[in-house]
């Protein structure tokens, strides 16, 4: 019997809010850095509610999960737009084409952290691996107006980092080492130290060539495996002098 859409959002909609916590002194929207509505809910109970769903849904189709997934993304809370995110990653062996519109379509909604590089390091990254192909199109992000998607681009390496596999990670990165915007630098930060666990001396190497002007933040997290003395030369010499103009 195919999914009854509507009845599962209904169904998912109550089981969130059912677990909704009420506000106490700590702003917790703020913090995740979203526009949207938060309930409050624990990873582990976002777990447990997609646990329930995946018990008597063991087997999705992919027409299924994009009209649920996208069914949820369309809520006000951020909890829902989480779980049709979760929807994605859970049912990564089933995605086709319109999953990755779908995906592509949520990036410059997902707005805040939090939203942002879930969506980017766990469906996005999953499609972009599967299909190498896409890796175009994840490297045209990096030249997006949006700040979101610029750092979206940066967490969709995620499945290439995680394989070892960084030589597109270094291509992609290497584009945005000069960011304007605060949350892609420590983006860039981020995904070269995920590279260090990987291959140290590469990293040391990349981040050498192209210090000159390379932003505090990204130093700050790109090195917090390597050694002091690294860390405070790539200070030094990332102060010497501005990026060229035309620099990538």
């Amino acid at each position: 019997m195919p999914l009854d859409v509507r009845a599962e959002r209904k169904r998912i909609v109550a089981r969130l809010k059912s677990y909704a916590r009420p506000k106490g002194d700590f702003d917790l929207q703020s913090y995740l850095g979203s526009p949207y509505p938060v309930l409050g809910l624990t990873t582990p109970q976002i777990r447990e509610v997609h646990k329930e769903f995946h018990k008597t849904h063991p087997r999705l189709t992919a027409t299924e999960v994009n009209a649920l997934a996208g069914a949820l993304w369309s809520g006000p809370t951020l909890e829902e737009k989480n779980f049709a995110i979760g929807l994605l990653s859970r049912h990564a062996d089933v995605l086709d084409d319109r999953s990755w519109a779908l995906a592509d379509s949520w990036v410059d909604q997902a707005i805040g952290w939090a939203l942002s590089d879930s969506l980017a390091s766990g469906p996005v990254s999953a499609m972009v691996h599967a299909h190498p192909a896409r890796f175009q199109e994840i490297l045209r992000w990096t030249r997006a107006e949006n700040f979101w998607r610029r750092r979206a681009s940066t967490y969709a390496l995620n499945e290439f980092v995680r394989a070892g596999e960084l030589d597109k990670p270094f291509r992609l990165l290497k584009r945005l080492l000069y960011d304007e915007e605060f949350w892609v630098q420590r983006a860039v930060g981020t995904w070269l130290r995920e590279c260090w666990k990987k291959d140290a001396k590469r990293t040391e190497a990349f981040l050498r060539e192209h210090v000159r002007g390379l932003p505090p933040v990204t130093i700050t997290v790109a090195t917090e495996r390597a050694t002091k003395s690294f860390r405070e030369e790539l200070r030094k010499a990332s102060r010497s002098a501005a990026p060229s103009k035309g620099s990538p």
